[in-house]
């Protein structure tokens, strides 16, 4: 897949961000692969606190170039940044937070969902 195309799907995919009633205050789950390049496209005025499932509540984007720290990584295993009000807990609290209904959208990769639509285990 083209970095062009990949770019459109996560940008399209920022976009659902703008369906939500009221676009502040929100826990938004990022999965793996094209979903966490969402931290980069939040749309203007759209306040969220994006969550990693490996444990991160207030993913910032990707860092700038030399500026990246290797312990904090997305479920993807990418550097990201974090934020003022980041805040880090097991995978184990992460899932409880995502299947419980504690996020008001998630976003999942394509590996996360099995051929019938269902998530994967």
């Amino acid at each position: 897949m083209s970095e062009d195309i990949r770019q459109t799907i996560v940008k399209r995919a920022a976009l659902e961000l703008l369906t939500l009633n009221d676009t502040t205050g929100y826990y938004v789950n990022l999965g793996i692969w094209h979903p966490t390049m969402i931290a980069d496209c939040v749309p203007p005025g759209v306040d969220v606190v994006l969550q990693s499932e490996n444990g991160m509540l207030g993913v910032g984007p990707y860092p700038l170039e030399g500026q990246e720290d290797p312990d904090l990584i997305n479920a993807g295993k990418e550097t990201v940044s974090e934020l003022p009000i980041t805040s880090f807990f097991d995978s184990a609290a992460s899932f409880g937070m995502i299947r419980g209904g504690h996020v008001a959208l998630s976003f999942l990769g394509a590996m996360q969902v099995a051929e019938n639509g269902d998530l994967a285990n």
